[in-house]
């Protein structure tokens, strides 16, 4: 199998498009499929051998967008893919489908991104509508929609859109483990953000207005508990000037073994993004055994179950996310059967199981154009 991977974000930025991206890359490299990827920015020309293509772009709110053009046709032309998967289409995933409607080559888009919701978070709800109304011009023309739950799906049909199937994220099990708590590495960081052996409350991500990392001050005056931020972005000095004079810790960007044993190192993981259409770290948070507190709504809303694997919390709820970490922290019978759940809850979710069902998916899309196909020949 040929697969072009049209992505709107790559390397050197790390976020939840790109590492599902290169999680992709990984599993094609074992199918021992070609692939080659195109997208606004590269480290180098290959990635794990395979060719990487660099569109022109422009930068919006310090992100790469990248800009269509004749050689983007171009490349998929000399390429000829089998299947094209476009990994949260805006303009650039909006010309590989068109590319592959008129060429009778099978897409695959993965809504990753909700952009209609970040409108709102950066005080744009105005143009929301005519926001979906690109979105379901971009995905209309898609072979397979993959959504990463059944609330995204849900939305997806809900614009009018077929086609649309569940595909979530894996999470790497043997990378983002219980065992880690043990490793000097682990201790060793919570030594140094928790000197005098206070609970250590995490966040890990980007840095940015969506994710909503200002809400951390509800819980600051918390008796015995340190922060640490870990992560980077546009609200960084935004956060560290908010934040002056607590008890709170910036890392920037972690990656890795290193990631994987400050996530260990927690007592709690907090999360308060409300438009996120999945939530990558609280899979990878559970499986190191950090319970996680997080809104009930959008993706979180769909990994955890109250109580249970996690703390679900309303968060137009006054202190609800206070509340939340106090009743963690003074019960520590709840705090561990929580971790111990939680670790359990993401055992099937390997990326490798995850990406089986993605290769199905591709294969469905090759089936289902070809008749289509067949279908239109009929008719003539």
């Amino acid at each position: 199998m040929r697969v072009a991977i049209v992505t709107e974000s790559f390397l050197p930025k790390v976020n939840g498009v790109t590492n599902s991206v290169l999680r992709v890359l990984e599993t094609i490299k074992q199918n021992e499929f070609e692939a080659i990827v195109i997208a606004p920015t590269s480290e180098s020309e290959k990635h794990l051998g395979f060719n990487v293509y660099t569109a022109n772009s422009i930068s919006v709110l310090q992100f790469p967008v990248a800009m269509p053009g004749p050689s983007i046709s171009k490349v998929l032309e000399d390429f000829a893919p089998d299947v094209i998967h476009v990994a949260a289409p805006f303009l650039l995933g909006a010309q590989a489908i068109s590319w592959g409607q008129r060429n009778y080559v099978p897409t695959v888009a993965v809504y990753q991104t909700d952009v209609a919701g970040y409108l709102e978070r950066y005080n744009l709800a105005f143009a929301k509508p005519a926001m979906e109304r690109v979105l379901y011009s971009i995905h209309q023309n898609a072979t397979l929609n993959l959504a990463p739950t059944k609330i995204a799906a849900d939305y997806l049909k809900s614009l009018g859109l077929g086609g649309v199937r569940i595909w979530g994220r894996g999470v790497d099990l043997d990378l983002f483990n219980t065992e880690n708590a043990n490793h000097e590495d682990s201790i060793a960081f919570k030594k140094r953000h928790a000197p005098n052996g206070e609970r250590l409350i995490g966040f890990v991500g980007r840095l940015a207005a969506e994710k909503q990392v200002g809400r951390m001050a509800e819980l600051f005056g918390l008796e015995g508990v340190r922060f640490v931020v870990i992560g980077d972005g546009p609200e960084r000095q935004k956060l560290e000037a908010a934040f002056s004079g607590h008890p709170v810790s910036f890392t920037g960007t972690m990656t890795g073994l290193d990631l994987a044993r400050a996530y260990a190192a927690l007592d709690v993981f907090v999360h308060f993004g409300t438009e996120e259409t999945f939530g990558q770290t609280i899979q990878e948070a559970q499986a190191s055994g950090v319970p996680v507190i997080a809104p009930n709504v959008g993706g979180p809303s769909q990994l955890i179950e109250s109580g249970k694997t996690g703390l679900l919390v309303n968060p137009d709820r006054p202190l609800g996310y206070r509340e939340a970490v106090s009743y963690l922290l003074n019960d520590d019978s709840v705090l561990r059967e929580i971790s111990k759940l939680a670790v359990q809850s993401v055992q099937g979710r390997s990326w490798s199981s995850n990406n089986a069902r993605l290769v199905s998916y591709y294969q469905e899309a090759s089936l289902s154009l070809r008749a289509s196909r067949a279908e239109q020949i009929e008719l003539a």
